[in-house]
């Protein structure tokens, strides 16, 4: 299993980033998808899941309204559309193997991408 993020950066408060994951090792289009974040200090923190063929999106109360997840199951990726970002979502963002319940079970999860919100 092979995850790789990037997207990531330095966006002032009320911007937008789009965050892409690029999987590999495994059939993409078999498998719940998640992102997840690491908040410095904090431990990990589940933001998003996508079932297998898109139809299902299920969000973090934090970023409900706010962000959207998608897949394209032709190219293998996985995004996360970020808006109306907050100083709160600095976090080391992650993608993930498995849904909301199952991304921490030892699945795969990709090294990261940094977002930093911040005037």
């Amino acid at each position: 299993v092979q995850l790789v993020e990037s997207g990531g950066g330095l966006v002032q408060p009320g911007g937008s980033l789009r965050l892409s994951c690029t999987a590999s090792g495994f059939t993409f289009s078999d498998w719940y998808m998640s992102w997840v974040r690491q908040a410095p200090g904090k431990g990990l923190e589940w933001v998003s899941d996508i079932n297998s063929d898109g139809s299902r999106k299920n969000y973090a109360d934090s970023v409900k309204g706010r962000f959207t997840i998608s897949r394209d199951n032709a190219k293998n990726t996985l995004s996360l559309q970020m808006n109306s970002l907050k100083p709160e979502d600095t976090a080391l963002y992650y993608c993930a193997r498995g849904n909301e319940r199952t991304y921490n079970s030892g699945l795969g999860r990709g090294q990261g991408t940094q977002v930093t919100v911040s005037l």
